[in-house]
């Protein structure tokens, strides 16, 4: 059908008109299903936590030196905050592991360690592992090598020069692949990432969550305190782990050494939403649960005997309650209320030795004053007074009420000192509650409101009175510069120098330092 051409205009319109309001009907659908949220959003699995496979500090390690549900190894140094996995020697080794297996399917640690050392570069690195046998020792971070299940490698020596080090690297294993020193696992790597965690001011915060078969590492980059601050580092998906293994963490050192402290592990169970975890009941074998109940059984025996053996050494307490042993409600609200009472009446007692001090200062200042005024008062012509004087008389003025409204305030606080020290006497004989305290609290919050208008009326007759402000103190002259511009100049050029030369010394002491395994 042909359209004529004078029409085209009002067809070409009617068109963009109607392009409009579908592609804004359109903006405005998305725009309504993404706030509402119900196809977008999904609920995150349930966290558990397992204390069973976890430590932290401050009563990280037992007095005989070992960890609760872990393992020790190699040069491992446990403490009350932090496990020392390698100190900062050459060709150590080092690793803790967890003691019994862990058999959920999802799972999501979160490990708090620092990596410090003096040059500029470090080696050899930390790692974190999941693997179906302990890796007590061996040539990977201090852990063995041909291990099946997955590792998360922190590797901070730059083995193939490639400068893409130090980088977080996410490595599976079969027990049949050996670990490649020489790339730094590059070849063999499935993820990651390139974050410098050696030297900063708090901790490395990694987060390793595996969930529906995906393998996600988030990291704390040391340079904030906040604990939620992580950024992305690397995913792995379609990844198949075993289902049973041990956790464990490792650390080595070569020819360069670094400090591998890991100040916590925690670890979480991950349930699927709407799926709750089994119970922890259903998780201890018989044989430990029968174990339990007869250790418990004892217990309980004993603490019958002790309590025969008690009541017969003291049959003087047999008929007493055991809640008149300890604190309750009551007491322990009167035992607050009279602490708050001793408070109030220590602050108002250095309340009142800062009045008198002011007291005696503005007390001082009117005898000056006065005698000033007297010495100009016997130079006055006829009555008539100049200035200066006028000045000084509404000095004198204003420090004689000033004088006076201090004294009214140290009356109310020694007559509040004294209504105290009658409450305090009278809740100790009788106790708290009755009328005549609650009329004593009142009549002192009464001369504390007399107090604080008192203080707001002083404050401003001396802000309307800005003559009467004190004169100011003469400002001191600059000091002169001890330094002159010619040495400060040579000093700079001599601490460059010498840094350079420093640099340079520690570049040569640290490409002489090899690597060993």
């Amino acid at each position: 059908m042909a359209v004529p051409i004078a029409r085209l205009p009002a067809v070409n319109a009617q068109v963009w008109m109607l392009t409009f309001v579908t592609t804004l009907l359109f903006h405005r659908g998305v725009g309504d299903v993404s706030v509402s949220g119900v196809p977008t959003t999904e609920e995150g699995p349930h966290r558990r936590f397992e204390y069973k496979y976890s430590f932290k500090g401050p009563h990280l390690s037992q007095p005989d030196g070992s960890i609760p549900f872990w393992i020790h190894s190699g040069n491992a140094i446990p403490s009350a905050d932090q496990v020392r996995i390698t100190p900062s020697l050459r060709s150590q080794r080092g690793s803790v592991w967890t003691k019994n297996k862990i058999n959920f399917e999802n799972w999501e640690a979160e490990v708090t360690f620092r990596v410090s050392g003096r040059g500029r570069m470090g080696a050899d690195g930390l790692a974190v592992w999941f693997t179906t046998e302990q890796g007590l020792d061996g040539p990977v971070y201090g852990a063995a090598d041909q291990w099946n299940g997955v590792g998360v490698f922190f590797d901070s020596f730059d083995n193939d020069g490639k400068k893409n080090n130090p980088a977080i690297l996410v490595v599976g294993n079969n027990g049949k692949l050996v670990y490649d020193h020489q790339n730094d696992g590059s070849t063999q790597a499935l993820g990651t990432c390139l974050r410098d965690f050696r030297n900063k001011p708090y901790p490395i915060r990694a987060k390793i969550t595996y969930y529906r078969k995906t393998l996600t590492v988030m990291i704390n980059n040391g340079f904030t305190p906040d604990k939620e601050d992580y950024e992305f580092c690397t995913k792995v998906e379609n990844m198949i782990i075993p289902s049973e293994g041990f956790f464990g963490i490792s650390a080595a050192t070569g020819g360069l050494a670094d400090d591998h402290d890991v100040l916590s592990f925690l670890l979480f169970r991950l349930s699927e939403p709407g799926q709750q975890p089994p119970p922890v009941e259903s998780e201890i074998p018989k044989e430990e649960k029968d174990k339990y109940q007869e250790e418990f059984q004892n217990f309980q025996q004993e603490l019958d005997k002790k309590k025969e053996e008690f009541q017969k050494e003291h049959p003087d307490v047999q008929g007493e309650p055991i809640e008149d042993l300890y604190e309750s409600a009551s007491d322990r609200e009167i035992r607050q209320v009279f602490e708050g009472q001793n408070r109030i009446h220590l602050e108002i007692k250095q309340v009142n030795r800062n009045l008198a001090m002011i007291l005696d200062e503005q007390r001082r200042y009117v005898t000056i004053v006065s005698d000033e005024l007297a010495k100009k008062g016997t130079n006055a012509v006829s009555g008539q007074q100049d200035p200066a004087t006028q000045q000084l008389s509404s000095i004198v003025a204003t420090q004689q009420e000033v004088v006076r409204i201090l004294n009214e305030m140290r009356n109310s606080f020694h007559e509040s000192l004294k209504q105290l020290g009658s409450v305090q006497h009278q809740g100790n004989a009788v106790g708290m509650g009755t009328y005549e305290t609650i009329q004593h609290f009142n009549d002192i919050k009464e001369h504390l409101h007399t107090v604080k208008r008192d203080v707001e009326h002083l404050v401003q007759r001396n802000a309307q009175n800005p003559s009467d402000k004190a004169v100011k103190c003469p400002e001191l002259p600059p000091l002169p510069s001890c330094l002159s511009t010619v040495h400060f100049v040579i000093f700079v050029v001599i601490q460059t120098v010498l840094f350079f030369c420093y640099v340079m010394y520690k570049s040569q002491q640290e490409a002489a330092a090899k690597k060993f395994f």
